[in-house]
């Protein structure tokens, strides 16, 4: 297989396109004939060589790849050759080829168009009128899910399990945001932030965001923010307490870190929760331990990388139960700013590494790829 190697840790060109021996899958795991993989900003700090793979994992980076079952290992029960799959991993998705355990592999979604493409064995095709949801939990007319073409592109798929398992588990399960209830995020226009934005929104909250241009502002209300602020031309957190009436938000989810903690803090409304997933800026920060008491607030947070393969098989489950409906609903959309052959994965960390994009930058191994738009390319950095 082919695959991107961190050579030396550091810049961009540190990486390079080698080949190497395909992987075989253990027991309870499938192996994944990569067609695109997403790029996240930890496979930059890994880069950096400040961010390990756990023990067994892969050194290869890349925590999410869609494409299709190629083999299956001993246990395995639900998938077989030749399904097509979506899977968060540990790492080894800057590959052609990428094996993942069967629980964190999560099928295609089907889009809001309300019908799906059935091949028939003689070579004819028909469309035919079905349910989408849980689809691949049956069969259809004698037929399988790999005799169905989902309506999501594999491009789009790459761009799910990393953003959608991690807000699913800190937004809904940790942060406890319910239908009714304000949420402020922070890079409304990362990965994370658009996908936060839009799954909250669909399930029944106010959502505010922060971004770092007016374009990225507009982008952010665009995809079901109520209102979005510059945080280089305005104090969102006054902006924050203002547009709840003075009440404070109900739960932040927050990528920044560093000083950004006590005015999270000061935006938060009584038993607010402080939901902590990255810090951009610094892990230290100092905070007012009176304010927490006072208005009893929660401040937790989550890694998802090093959780064990029943931890993230769990979580799997509840975003196939919760979020896909969204997704095939058409209320949640990846936004893919820009995508890149394997080949030129240095290319994707120094797009990654500007905060020039807005939404998911994607590897694809068949070589073609897509520019981002000029006006995103000369954006400021978030």
């Amino acid at each position: 297989m082919h695959c991107i190697e961190i050579a030396t840790f550091g810049p961009p060109e540190g990486m390079r396109l080698v080949e190497r021996e395909t992987p075989a899958p253990g027991s309870n795991e499938v192996l994944i004939e990569v067609s695109a993989a997403g790029v996240n900003r930890p496979d930059v700090v890994q880069r950096y060589g400040k961010y390990p793979p756990p023990p067994g994992a892969s050194d290869v980076p890349g925590l999410e790849v869609a494409g299709r079952v190629s083999a299956v290992g001993a246990g395995v029960t639900r998938w077989r050759v030749g399904d097509l799959v979506c899977a968060l991993v540990s790492g080894g998705g800057y590959a052609t080829h990428c094996v993942a355990p069967e629980g964190q592999c999560l099928p295609i979604p089907w889009g809001p168009w309300g019908q799906v493409t059935i091949r028939e064995s003689r070579d004819t095709s028909r469309a035919r009128s079905v349910e989408p949801h849980h689809m691949w939990r049956s069969v259809v007319g004698g037929l399988t899910n790999r005799d169905l073409t989902p309506s999501l592109s594999l491009v789009d798929a790459a761009a799910l399990p990393e953003t959608t398992f991690t807000v699913w588990t800190n937004l809904f399960e940790r942060g406890k945001l319910v239908s009714g209830e304000t949420v402020l995020i922070h890079g409304g226009t990362s990965g994370i932030g658009t996908t936060a934005i839009q799954m909250a929104a669909a399930r029944g909250a106010t959502v505010f965001a922060t971004a770092g241009s007016d374009e990225k502002v507009a982008a952010c209300r665009a995809l079901g923010a109520h209102e979005a602020w510059n945080y280089r031309t305005v104090d969102w957190a006054d902006a924050a307490v203002t547009a709840t009436s003075g009440r404070g938000v109900n739960v932040i989810l927050d990528i920044v870190g560093g000083d950004y903690a006590a005015r999270n803090l000061a935006a938060l409304a009584v038993e607010g929760r402080l939901v902590q997933i990255a810090f951009l800026k610094t892990p230290a920060a100092s905070i007012d331990l009176s304010l927490v008491m006072r208005k009893r607030l929660w401040i937790t947070g989550s890694t998802l990388r090093p959780r064990s393969v029943a931890e993230k098989t769990a979580i799997a489950r509840a975003v196939e139960d919760e979020v896909w409906p969204i997704v095939e609903a058409g209320r949640l959309r990846p936004v893919i700013h820009a995508t890149f052959p394997l080949a030129e994965a240095a290319a994707a960390h120094r797009l990654m590494e500007s905060s020039q994009h807005i939404g998911k930058i994607v590897l694809t191994t068949d070589g073609e790829a897509t520019e981002p738009e000029p006006d995103r390319a000369d954006a400021p950095a978030a």
